[in-house]
């Protein structure tokens, strides 16, 4: 996990909590942080560990502001940029001083001034991660920037949400930067982050006890983003490489579900049918059968915790026909506009249907009821029934360290 070749500046000292910032070419935000982390961090015992990869001479700065700083300040100045951002979090937490470690970015969007909020609530003893959350009542995500960062971001945490309904279901921002972990709760060696993703990887690979604080995600003060197109692929295949066997066969029921559509399409047709009406008999068919194996399949660790079975076909027999409702009439619009085969427009609109469909069902149909309840039962603790302990052994074994 760590790489070949790295320099470590500074002195190593034991601390009760280690802040791990990883940098990339952030040498202009550094000796603002320094002072507010060890403003907010006064009269406890702390240390920064910074994790470089820059291209610049950030790490030059970060151990100039050191010999002054009020903390101790480390710098891990890494020569090969293995497992990217990530990555440099797994080095930052196998240097740590502290078991208590919290992660944030070095761009100041992450407040400093809310290091000790997390370290209060960690202290209270129910929790294993405690996230500083964008989108919980008092967190704020203006400093996403533009709508479109905004929509991308909102996206991307309800599909992670939907591709792990379990281990996720009390993390409203899984997509978070800013989080303290208990190191000793953690296989780090399991760990195979890829891009800048790291709290999903650590949730998602381990079955840790969750809190939450809201955050005000400030604006950038400088550099640039390192999101992009590229970063945005690495996300989506890391993400179907942690919980790759729920939505494979979710897929795979959608293929055959879409073949059975196209063969119920042509035989119609070619039986003198109207394509519209063979289109909508084929949904209508696929729908029912598609519900019947994906409860059987994919989501059968969820359907003890969920709603009743009646409420779960309604749900999902209506939202698909809400979909095919609207699907519909844009592969009729493909027929008469592009001039495509009705076979061909019905397979390009069930590609886009798939992901509404999976949203939908991991998020609503198969809600955990326990997510529904008043905050002030959920927060009563209660033992796990023995269907619980079944499920949590299920989706242990789903998530046993590997890739393809």
């Amino acid at each position: 996990m760590e790489p070949a070749h790295r320099v470590e500046m500074g002195e190593h000292v034991g601390a009760a909590v280690t802040v791990i910032v990883p940098t990339f070419n952030e040498r202009d935000n550094v000796a603002e942080l320094v002072a507010r982390t060890a403003e907010a961090l006064a009269g406890r015992d702390a240390e920064i560990l910074f994790v470089d990869d820059s291209t610049d001479d950030t790490a030059a700065e970060i151990a100039r502001v050191a010999a002054d700083a009020p903390i101790p300040v480390r710098v891990i100045h890494r020569e090969e940029n293995s497992g990217g951002l990530g990555g440099a979090v797994v080095v930052g937490l196998l240097a740590a001083a502290s078991d208590v470690c919290i992660v944030m970015d070095g761009d100041l969007q992450h407040p400093p001034e809310l290091l000790p909020v997390l370290l209060d609530r960690y202290a209270e003893g129910d929790a294993d991660v405690v996230a500083a959350s964008r989108y919980i009542g008092g967190g704020d995500t203006s400093g996403l920037g533009t709508a479109v960062r905004f929509g991308v971001s909102r996206s991307a945490t309800w599909l992670t949400r939907a591709m792990f309904p379990i281990r996720l279901a009390r993390s409203t921002d899984p997509m978070t930067g800013f989080f303290l972990v208990d190191r000793s709760r953690l296989d780090l060696p399991s760990l195979r982050p890829r891009g800048f993703k790291i709290l999903l990887e650590i949730l998602a690979r381990t079955d840790l006890r969750i809190a939450e604080m809201p955050m005000e995600f400030a604006e950038r003060r400088h550099g640039s983003s390192k999101a992009s197109l590229r970063q945005g692929a690495t996300f989506l295949a890391h993400l179907a490489r942690l919980r790759f066997g729920k939505m494979s066969l979710f897929a795979l029921i959608g293929a055959i579900g879409a073949v059975a559509n196209l063969a119920i399409m042509w035989a119609l047709t070619a039986a003198g049918v109207p394509y519209i009406w063979a289109a909508i008999i084929g949904a209508e068919v696929t729908i029912i059968g598609n519900f019947l194996l994906q409860e059987r399949f994919v989501f059968a660790d969820m359907r003890t915790d969920a709603r009743a079975l009646g409420i779960r076909f309604a749900s999902s027999f209506a939202f698909n026909n809400v979909e095919a409702a609207l699907r519909i009439p844009v592969m009729a619009l493909m027929v008469e506009s592009w001039h495509i085969s009705s076979v061909l427009a019905t397979a390009l609109s069930l590609i886009v249907a798939f992901f509404a469909r999976f949203l939908f069902h991991s998020l609503v149909v198969y809600a955990p009821q326990r997510r529904r309840k008043t905050d002030a039962a959920a927060s009563e603790p209660k033992p796990d029934t023995a269907a619980q302990r079944v499920i949590r052994a299920i989706d242990a074994e789903a998530m046993r360290p590997g890739e393809l």
